[in-house]
């Protein structure tokens, strides 16, 4: 469904009432309906401070959510309004307005950094609204930056080399953006001009000294530059100085509000729209409509039960049931797929399995796209087992529907013969020549009946051994022959149906052979894709892990060059864990490792035709590697 019928206005996502964070069942439904992939925007800040403005006008409206005039915040807990993205085509612009941070009237503040947890978790651009200049105040009121460590967990359990856990928070965290509302202030920077963002950078500077205070006021500079890598900053003229026109900012048209503002804005929307990313996990998951509304369950549950909201935990959750739809869509595109492609009775078997082949690697191509996360490849596995009981039904309807056929068109070829049967026709001298040649007629006409399907002899087969007690009688009967002639006869009519017995036993053997086949070619066709997806997941990690490294790496030069030398030194062991991951990363043979070990088992547990080439296949797939 497209994002623009499903909403005219933004709904509240995350409601805050008497600190309590409940998630709104409405706006989970809405978007349960959205399967493109999302763009998330977060706006965060202290109250009062024009949020829901500029979220309107990423929104392209005036109207929407709330602007408050007043000292109070308007917004309570997080609302969303989701739109068509202007500049990404098939992808839905998630807009995230949050409850201003430090009312007086709340009495407890706890949930002010909940709410900004739960933005940085959602979101794909952070947006930190302030007002005024980028100063000690303003960094001080940003200390929720700083609490992240005790609200976000990366993963469920310690680590094992007892790195801090938040070392891998520049993995998974939004791109920063800095809105500094009715700036005040000159860009320049010793005289010189300077942009936006070099204004941002050197307010992040740290303050050299070992006063507890300014390692106190260091501590979110140090946040900020540690955790986000991508940093933008945008400052902004004072909208109007007609205080009568400020309250009332969403009915002003916008040629009245001050030329520079109005530029400001446009710059501010046009980089969102253009640089801000589609929201994905780590590993390159990439989060849709219907992903984004699991995400958010699944970390209000955390918050109140007492605990931390963990993105792998958040990850296996939402893994689980995203690959428990996945299983569900790819066997209904099989279903689909066989249905329209496949006409029963199909000529042969081979035609059938050829086609439940080609159904079969889009149906495990459909689940490669939607899965993640398949620990020993347990939903992979569902699949398979799911697709080979379907291909069996459709082998039994095969089976059914030619069974069906044939017998229609005996009975249509051999009404003349049965009739004479019925009349007495052959019980004459001669009768028995009679009776054979009228036989062969209806053989060779069926012979010749086209599209008969994989049980054609055997119904033939049925057929002339229900006749073989109507010829044994004319045989007898027939006065012509002799005794001699008789026995010759009958060891003739012996011999014919033992021939046919014999056919339909090698039929019988060549059909297994064929079934072994097509269960060695799905499991050939498994494991390829399978392997496919890992290495596509490889150089996902690896990726990610470079960008991490390439972000200490700067971090850790720049702490240098401004003389924090300890601070520098203190990233080397990130640094070099990060490295030796790097380097298990790159090796694909250990990266694969687990694959050899374990596809096997899991495959032929429902797959066992393909046991003979499971030593070729995995020989074949660790050449690969």
């Amino acid at each position: 469904m497209a994002s623009e019928s499903i909403m005219k206005g933004p709904v509240c996502l995350v409601e805050n009432e008497k600190d309590q964070l409940t998630v709104n069942s409405k706006a989970i439904r809405i978007l349960d309906t959205i399967s493109q992939p999302v763009v998330v925007v977060a706006i965060v800040g202290i109250y009062r401070t024009g949020k829901s403005y500029l979220m309107n006008r990423l929104a392209g409206q005036n109207h929407g959510f709330a602007l408050g005039s007043t000292v109070q915040s308007k917004t309570k807990g997080i609302w969303m309004w989701c739109v068509p993205h202007p500049t990404k085509p098939n992808h839905t612009l998630v807009l995230l307005d949050t409850e201003g941070l430090g009312d007086v009237k709340k009495g407890d503040s706890k949930n002010d950094s909940w709410i900004f947890a739960l933005a940085m978790l959602l979101s794909s651009t952070f947006v930190y609204n302030s007002m005024g200049t980028i100063n000690h105040q303003a960094l001080e009121q940003l200390h929720y930056v700083t609490e992240l460590t005790k609200l976000i967990r990366a993963k469920a359990g310690s680590r094992p080399d007892e790195m801090e856990d938040s070392t891998e928070f520049v993995s998974f965290f939004p791109d920063f953006v800095w809105a500094v509302r009715d700036f005040i202030l000159e860009l320049k920077l010793d005289g010189r001009p300077i942009t936006e963002d070099e204004y941002l950078e050197n307010a992040l500077k740290l303050i050299p000294g070992k006063n507890p205070k300014i390692q106190n006021s260091n501590l979110p500079r140090e946040c900020i530059r540690y955790f986000f890598p991508v940093r933008k900053c945008f400052v902004f003229d004072r909208p109007t100085n007609d205080k009568n026109l400020l309250f009332n900012i969403e009915n002003v048209p916008e040629s009245q509000l001050e030329w520079s503002f109005q530029v400001q804005s446009k710059n501010f929307c046009s980089y969102i729209f253009t640089n801000g990313k589609t929201k994905t996990l780590r590993e390159g998951i990439i989060v849709t409509g219907n992903r984004l509304g699991a995400l958010v369950e699944t970390y209000v549950k955390a918050i109140n039960s007492g605990a931390v909201p963990c993105l792998e935990n958040a990850v296996t959750t939402l893994a689980q049931r995203e690959n428990a739809a996945a299983v569900q869509k790819a066997a209904d595109h099989y279903s689909e797929q066989m249905a329209q492609r496949v006409r029963l009775p199909t000529d042969t078997l081979q035609e059938l399995l050829d086609v439940h082949a080609a159904c079969e690697k889009e149906a495990i191509a459909v689940f490669m796209e939607r899965s993640f996360k398949d620990e020993d490849q347990e939903f992979q596995k569902q699949l398979v087992s799911t697709m080979e009981r379907k291909k069996e039904d459709f082998l039994l309807q095969n089976e059914a529907a030619s069974i069906k056929y044939c017998q229609d068109k005996l009975e249509q070829l051999s009404a003349s013969l049965m009739e004479n049967i019925s009349e007495g026709i052959f019980s004459v001298p001669g009768g028995h020549s009679l009776y054979l040649e009228a036989k062969r007629e209806v053989e060779e006409g069926y012979k010749h009946v086209p599209r008969k399907g994989v049980k054609a002899n055997e119904v033939l087969q049925s057929f002339l051994q229900s006749q073989a007690t109507v010829e044994k009688s004319i045989l007898l009967s027939d006065k012509a022959l002799t005794d001699g002639e008789r026995a010759i006869a009958a060891e003739r009519a012996k011999k014919e149906a033992a021939e046919k017995e014999q056919e339909l036993l090698r039929q019988k053997n060549k059909k297994q052979q064929q079934m072994m086949e097509a269960q060695e070619r799905s499991f050939r066709e498994n494991v390829a894709q399978l392997k496919e997806k890992m290495e596509r997941e490889r150089e996902n990690i690896l990726r990610e892990q470079e960008s991490m490294l390439e972000h200490k790496l700067k971090v850790q030069k720049e702490l240098l060059m401004d003389g924090f030398k300890k601070k520098s030194e203190a990233l080397n062991r990130e640094i070099q864990q990060l490295t030796q991951e790097i380097k298990k990363t790159q090796s694909k043979k250990s990266f694969f490792s687990h694959i050899l070990d374990t596809v096997g088992s899991v495959f032929i547990a429902v797959l066992p035709g393909a046991g003979k080439v499971l030593g070729l296949g995995m020989k074949m797939l660790g050449s690969q590697m």
